[in-house]
């Protein structure tokens, strides 16, 4: 009777998605889906060749970036299996940090946001803050100041962030003052290149016609 219940909560299915692993962007199909996690198979690339490959890239941590766009699933899973079966690489990833799309707004932004809490400097009105990620993104970072700051939308500024070793000029695109006094501000990145931001995918939408 338990493995009946098991099944009524894995669907098999093909759909394409994305990982991001090893610093490369990876074309998966899914190949069946649970409220828990996923069986991937892993389509060919130049990246990839077999377990080894896949374990080097998990050293310093077993969680990857995951985008599911048929499914408007995106965000992080970890890795807790991995075989070949018949020459074909498959993947058993288990959900840790997944949203869902609703409105598909990641169709409409440039480039995927990730959840990211991690410190780093701002200078603004020729202060210097303290600030902590909200996500990051190769465009830009959202951020959060403890202090209520009176800024317009479109200064340029210079940032630190140490997490991502980025450093270097960056434009102010919106501010939020919250109710208990502190700052939400939305950060664009100036004169950066995006290939040039590691550890961070960009998830550009599948090309469907291939």
């Amino acid at each position: 009777m338990m493995s009946e219940t098991n099944r009524l909560y894995r669907k098999n299915l093909s759909s394409q998605g994305l990982i991001y692993l090893g610093g490369e962007e990876l074309e998966i199909t899914v190949r069946n889906l649970s409220i828990s996690g996923l069986l991937a198979e892993l389509d060919s690339n130049a990246v990839v060749s077999d377990i080894e490959d896949i374990f080097k890239s998990l050293k310093i941590s077993p969680i990857i970036d995951l985008y599911l766009p048929e499914m408007r699933l995106a965000g992080e899973a970890e890795v807790v299996r991995a075989d070949i079966v018949k020459g074909h690489i498959y993947m058993g990833l288990e959900f840790s940090n997944i949203t869902y799309d609703v409105d598909n707004s990641l169709y409409k932004r440039h480039a995927y946001r990730k959840n990211l809490a991690a410190p780093g400097q701002i200078v603004l009105n020729g202060n210097k803050y303290q600030f902590n990620t909200e996500n990051v993104s190769v465009d830009g970072l959202m951020i959060h100041l403890q202090e209520n700051i009176a800024v317009d939308v479109g200064t340029v500024s210079i940032f630190d962030f140490k997490r991502l070793q980025l450093r270097g000029e960056i434009k102010v695109v919106w501010v939020d003052h919250r109710e208990d006094g502190s700052t939400l501000m939305g950060l664009q990145y100036l004169h950066m290149e995006k290939e040039n931001i590691k550890g961070i995918p960009q998830f550009t939408p599948i090309d469907s016609s291939k």
